[in-house]
């Protein structure tokens, strides 16, 4: 890739202001005669200078591979689509930096939804870089009709209706297939007397104890009860992928690596909320703040206690997170329903009618050595995503349309899969004030399927996630 001057920022990333003062080298060395300010206009004419001198506006279009290579490189994936089609030889050196696994720019996170306006495979992704949405559309089957139950390095995990599980990658169209639900251990396939698939029998057995009889349940039905959190990993054991299921009963772990046949379980284990992947271990919190390790290295799986529970009952959501700089940080998100009248004035609601707001959150980093929270009351300067997708810290001034020490929420309620028609609780939570803004106006999206932050990513599974 070297037509494209990319060669020494391949094994790293580089802070945008660097990497502006280096394209503008790049185009003084090529333009010496002229201050440049990159603009996509034709112009060929000439004009005269406050010196007399003239200066040739040179057509931009024209500009050589490898400077295109070096602006490209700094563009968003939004923009840089635009860019490849703009004309033939802008349309090349968009499909070299593609191909070649070397971009690498930092990506902001849109929110994903759908829209009634919008067809049934359209999706609409709203960049907060740009403030504009963009319509998506995505290969069969139809993205309404299925469950969006996670997303993380630009891959959406989706479940049909047969509840059967897909990854797509919104950006390039790719989709696979991950094993069959029927392998998942607490599930098993029923037949009619013509051998075709009718319904799934969804035990409540957790590894050491059983819950209650088992469920009975159509095909597009098991979704409801199983799945609660999806995760797309890049795994360095194999150079591809691994994907992460937390499901039910009880919150269970379940996993499946690139071209594996059937989803691992990883018993005893249970009340499972949010999970992060690192050389190889995984590490879950718990609904009580107790954090686990499985090392999925090997052939063998067994559960690490690596902190125990920091409160005996269940009521915030709980999320974990990595910042740039390695640390670890649980993230407890306190929820409440939003009232409706006073005392005895209040209306006995249905649960379709039940609304819930983010009321507090409070931030905690993970001393691993104490085996202890620290509570800590500011971001410094980073930014939080949270919700059904990867839990994601970003440093802002690395992205300048975020606001720092602000958390972007969207909507996990438990059991949401029973509140489709619920108002959703997302929008931007400032941790100075404890108060919520909106993204866009709650009336652009469809309430089901639920809202989600996605990264766009150009990574092919073929290529690994890491490309």
């Amino acid at each position: 890739m070297s037509s494209y001057g990319l060669r020494d920022e391949r094994h790293r990333h580089v802070d945008s202001g660097c990497a502006v003062r280096h394209v503008r080298l790049r185009l003084q060395s090529w333009w010496p005669s002229k201050s440049f300010a990159p603009r996509c206009a034709a112009r060929k004419e000439s004009a005269p200078t406050s010196g007399g001198a003239t200066v040739v506006n040179r057509d931009f279009l024209e500009l050589p591979e490898e400077i295109l290579g070096d602006i490209f490189a700094l563009l968003e994936i939004p923009d840089l689509v635009r860019a490849g089609c703009v004309c033939s030889s802008w349309h090349t050196v968009y499909a070299g930096l593609r191909s070649s696994g070397w971009y690498n720019r930092h990506q902001t996170p849109c929110l994903l939804y759908m829209s009634e306006s919008a067809g049934d495979n359209i999706n609409c992704m709203y960049s907060l870089a740009e403030k504009r949405v963009y319509k998506l559309t995505l290969p069969e089957p139809p993205i309404r009709s299925r469950y969006l139950i996670g997303s993380s390095n630009g891959w959406l995990v989706t479940a049909d209706e047969k509840s059967e599980l897909h990854i797509v990658n919104l950006i390039t169209g790719e989709q696979i297939a991950l094993p069959s639900v029927t392998t998942i251990e607490q599930v098993k396939p029923i037949f009619d007397e013509s051998g075709a698939l009718q319904e799934y029998e969804l035990s409540q057995y957790d590894g050491e104890s059983e819950y209650g009889d088992p469920y009975i349940l159509p095909l597009g039905n098991l979704r409801d009860k199983l799945y609660g959190k999806a995760f797309v990993f890049s795994d360095s054991s194999t150079g591809s992928y691994i994907v992460v299921l937390i499901h039910n009963p009880v919150s269970q772990l379940s996993f499946a690596r690139a071209r594996d046949s059937r989803w691992t379980w990883l018993p005893p284990s249970g009340d499972y909320e949010d999970c992060i992947y690192l050389d190889g271990i995984l590490y879950v919190v718990t609904s009580t703040g107790g954090m686990d390790a499985f090392d999925l290295t090997g052939s063998s799986f067994s559960r690490k206690v690596i902190m125990n529970k920091m409160k005996n009952y269940i009521h915030e959501r709980m999320y974990i997170v990595q910042s740039p700089s390695g640390e670890l940080f649980q993230v407890w998100r306190e929820q409440d329903d939003i009232p409706i009248g006073d005392g005895d004035a209040a209306p006995e609601r249905v649960l379709s009618e039940i609304e819930t707001e983010t009321k507090n959150m409070m931030l905690y980093k993970v001393d691993m050595a104490a085996k202890k929270l620290v509570q800590i009351n500011s971001l410094h300067g980073h930014v939080l995503f949270l919700g059904y997708g990867q839990s994601c810290c970003v440093r802002a001034e690395e992205y300048q349309q975020l606001k720092a020490n602000h958390i972007y929420l969207t909507d996990d309620e438990r059991g949401i899969a029973f509140w489709k028609s619920n108002r959703r609780d997302i929008g931007i939570f400032n941790l100075e004030t404890n108060t919520t803004e909106e993204i866009v106006p709650s009336q652009s999206w469809c309430t089901w399927p639920v809202p989600i932050w996605i990264t766009p990513n150009f990574a092919k599974m073929s290529s690994g996630l890491n490309r």
